[in-house]
């Protein structure tokens, strides 16, 4: 039988999550020591200590990360959309953002292919209602929607004005093209976003599962004058390594890139809840799921059981840190369907694994 684990979060520590990230967002903050860790040399620091007022003192927050060259600075972790309009409703997904905001929670990643734009729509909706649009940073992709294939550059404007209207605002942060098109030179494709980034519709770009050799050509285009890659979005978890390990995380460790692993969790797997074949669900994420479930994945699990329990927090926190170990990973992407599920998965950034404890989790998953 799995052990319960209890979540122990040090992002909590002041009056409320809201007045946390309220303060985080002031110009003027200032770190006045970073948390002590015995990670050893190499392994980047987790958490830091901010001001916050004379009366309650510092308080404890994930470190932030810049995603390479793209202008944005936020925590550790991004929440994926893929979920709202299709297993989620927007009540639901509200629900959902509510929690990842109110703990700080700041970078939110879509499509417009994702429900076929209603996860844009119930994102667009939730931040006026909320007005939360300036304190939230939005990643779309591009590319897939039904009505908008391929990378072709009135494909591109039309795509980008279609997410603009559902998302229900001005610009989108970070424009993900979902997918290479080979049918289409790639100069052609930057082209059309270095016209949206003068426009000032999209603030940076970044290519989701490029091939090492599309990210090369990509780069000499870049050094010629067209818009550079800053973010590689790509499917990488402890169930799910060799694809990206190799060629492509060498060439975004040479290129500088911010590696946003989707699929984080492996569908849900590593979060421990299916370790039975009676324990699959009869959909398409349960069917996805009982792909891992296997002596690896049963073993990758005990070890994930062992160190949440160790350090006081839930196995997909333990996973998601393996992530933010690796060097060129600055955020993992994951989805919640249950607000409670979101602490677990912004702590993963205030968690760090030992060594030992890294070596244990690639032998397991090797």
């Amino acid at each position: 039988m799995a052990r319960r684990h209890a979540l122990r979060t040090r992002i909590a520590t002041a009056p409320s999550g809201a007045d946390a990230a309220g303060l985080l967002a002031m110009p003027g903050r200032s770190a006045v020591a970073l948390a002590a860790t015995s990670e050893p040399s190499g392994l980047r620091e987790r958490v830091e200590e901010v001001a916050s007022n004379p009366f309650s003192g510092p308080i404890t927050v994930p470190r932030r990360v810049a995603l390479a060259g793209s202008g944005i600075e936020a925590y550790p972790f991004v929440l994926g959309g893929s979920t709202f309009g299709w297993t989620l409703g927007a009540d639901q997904a509200a629900d959902v953002l509510d929690r990842f905001a109110g703990i700080g929670g700041e970078l939110i990643d879509t499509a417009d292919s994702y429900a076929a734009g209603r996860s844009e729509s119930i994102i667009g909706r939730w931040m006026a209602a909320r007005g939360t649009r300036d304190r939230v940073r939005i990643i779309t992709k591009v590319g897939r929607h039904p009505d908008h294939r391929g990378l072709a550059p009135e494909t591109i404007k039309a795509a980008v004005d279609g997410s603009l209207a559902r998302l229900g605002t001005d610009r989108i942060d970070l424009l993900c093209f979902h997918g290479d098109d080979p049918e289409v030179p790639l100069e052609e494709s930057l082209g059309a976003v270095d016209a949206l980034i003068t426009a000032g519709k999209v603030r940076a770009i970044g290519a989701s599962d490029f091939s090492p050799e599309r990210l090369i050509e990509a780069r000499v285009l870049a050094a010629n004058g067209l818009p550079r890659f800053e973010v590689l979005t790509t499917r990488y978890n402890l169930m799910e390594r060799r694809a990206f390990e190799g060629a492509p995380e060498l060439v975004a460790h040479a290129q500088g890139l911010a590696v946003l692993p989707y699929f984080a969790l492996a569908n849900g797997f590593l979060g421990g809840a299916v370790r039975r074949r009676r324990d699959i669900r009869r959909d398409a994420r349960g069917l996805r799921q009982a792909r891992h479930l296997s002596r690896r994945g049963l073993r990758v699990l005990g070890v994930l059981d062992q160190l949440a329990f160790a350090h006081g927090v839930q196995p997909a926190t333990i996973a998601l840190a393996w992530l933010l170990a690796r060097p060129t990973v600055a955020a993992p992407v994951a989805s919640a369907t249950r607000p409670e599920q979101v602490d677990a998965l912004v702590a993963a950034a205030s968690v760090p694994l030992q060594r030992s404890e890294i070596v244990e989790l690639d032998r397991a998953s090797a």
